[in-house]
């Protein structure tokens, strides 16, 4: 089983979700992809994250939107 790409610790960045072993709210990614940016754009702002977290990320996301209408 793999790790979760998200976190959540209320010593971290108040309990907001990040990405796992960062300190960037995950809200951060939503936030750039709602404004037209590119995963690209937001990795040169964020070099924490690395892109297999990013599609990580977005891959929860997808399984949970789906979960949820299924």
């Amino acid at each position: 089983m793999r790790k979760a790409a998200i976190s959540r610790d209320p010593e971290v960045m108040g309990g907001a979700a990040v990405f796992r072993g960062t300190r960037v709210p995950v809200q951060t990614l939503y936030d750039y992809i709602e404004a037209g940016e590119t995963i690209d754009d937001f990795l040169e702002g964020f070099p924490a994250v690395t892109r297999e977290q990013v599609l990580a990320v977005l891959e929860e996301g997808k399984t949970l939107a789906i979960e949820a209408v299924s």
